[in-house]
């Protein structure tokens, strides 16, 4: 019998599903927010949450275990070195899905998966201080590039093929007399 053994399977065979999971998990590491199906998010909030808790613990043991799981080790210095530190007053609820509604295609409920505690206003205060500094840079940039259009000399256009034309008389409707 199954008792207690429920898991989100996503639809897919156990590799399949257990790479999609370190897939997502390793897509919020690098971006700390993605969009993705609810089903999908649950059943990865499960291993982020576990990688969380090994970086809160910053030692050789839980390095090798967050390198096991990730398989990357860039992210896991990411993960132990910014992540983790992050984290370190908080117990549990170290992620949240938000709900966005149903996707267009297949009526499935899409989310937005991220960390509660995401340094978006500091990189917003960087990003805002790059485009004050790189603003005329690009005013500069675009006049030289319309100079750049105006020298070049106009190239004719090549005259279509009779193969297209040949396609046409083949498909051509032919008309109905009554």
């Amino acid at each position: 019998m199954r008792h207690a053994k429920k898991k989100l399977q996503l639809n897919r065979f156990t590799s399949w599903h257990d790479a999609t999971i370190k897939s997502l998990a390793r897509s919020i590491i690098i971006s700390e927010s993605i969009k993705t199906t609810l089903h999908r998010a649950k059943a990865a909030r499960q291993m982020v949450e576990k990688l969380i808790t090994l970086a809160k613990t910053n030692n050789l043991f839980s390095r090798r275990q967050a390198q096991k799981l990730l398989g990357e080790h860039k992210l896991v210095n990411l993960l132990f070195n910014e992540i983790g530190p992050r984290f370190s007053k908080r117990q549990s609820g170290f992620t949240r899905i938000i709900g966005l509604g149903k996707r267009r295609g297949d009526n499935a409920e899409m989310v937005i998966f991220e960390f509660t505690e995401i340094k978006k206003k500091e990189a917003k205060a960087l990003k805002h201080a790059k485009e004050v500094k790189e603003a005329p840079a690009q005013e500069e940039k675009q006049e030289s590039k319309e100079e750049v259009i105006k020298d070049r000399p106009e190239k004719s256009k090549k005259p279509q093929t009779k193969f297209i034309t040949g396609i046409r008389s083949i498909f051509k409707k032919k008309s109905d007399s009554l």
